[in-house]
């Protein structure tokens, strides 16, 4: 596939087994992926060159002048892991599920969905939530299943942004369903939902 044949780019903030997989699925799929995180691009080369021919290792800055933007840290890291980058007319993939550690329960955010409090560190941009509810190693397996497709649950409030979403998905492999707006959506999908660790399947 040549460079201009590619169905896009995508730039990822993070680089553990969520950001590995999806970057693999794009990778795989045609996009050109820019994994990034605290550390160096120098000392993430290795990783990036194991996840695909079509990924490298740069800054946050850089996996922020993407297509799509992944957002693939804790919850409570994104605020460093974002500030200091320009984010005015992305669209933001959250992926994060907010946690309390070591009870591994939903954290109090006042009534407030995770991605509505995570909106607020991303002025300017519009924020998709999408792949947070499978385990790291169920997200990275074949989408492609014996009998159907692989479930992605996306929510959003901008129309425009949620759709890049939805065809990025479909790129993957994935069936994505659009479950609606950050509030509504958002509350299914995040932690302590209806929706999260369920590993569903769109049956042909």
């Amino acid at each position: 596939m040549n460079p201009q044949d590619t169905p896009g780019t995508l730039g990822i903030v993070g680089a553990g087994h969520i950001a590995q997989a999806v970057a693999r699925h794009a990778s795989r799929a045609g996009y050109q992926v820019t994994i990034s995180s605290r550390k160096k691009p120098a000392e993430l080369a290795d990783l990036a060159s194991s996840l695909g021919e079509r990924v490298k290792a740069g800054t946050p800055t850089e996996a922020a002048q993407t297509d799509l933007v992944l957002i693939a840290v804790h919850f409570d890291q994104i605020p460093e892991a974002v500030k200091d980058i320009d984010w005015k007319g992305r669209t933001v993939i959250d992926t994060s599920n907010a946690i309390v550690f070591p009870e591994f329960k939903p954290k109090d955010l006042g009534g407030m969905t995770s991605s509505r409090v995570n909106a607020n560190l991303f002025p300017g941009a519009s924020l998709v939530k999408a792949f947070n509810t499978l385990p790291a190693a169920v997200l990275a397996s074949d989408p492609n299943v014996e009998k159907g497709k692989r479930v992605i649950f996306v929510s959003g409030d901008d129309a425009e942004s949620k759709k890049k979403v939805l065809t990025f998905a479909k790129d993957l492999s994935f069936y994505p369903i659009d479950l609606g707006g950050l509030d509504e959506g958002g509350r299914l999908q995040e932690f302590g939902g209806a929706l999260i660790t369920h590993n569903l399947i769109k049956l042909k």
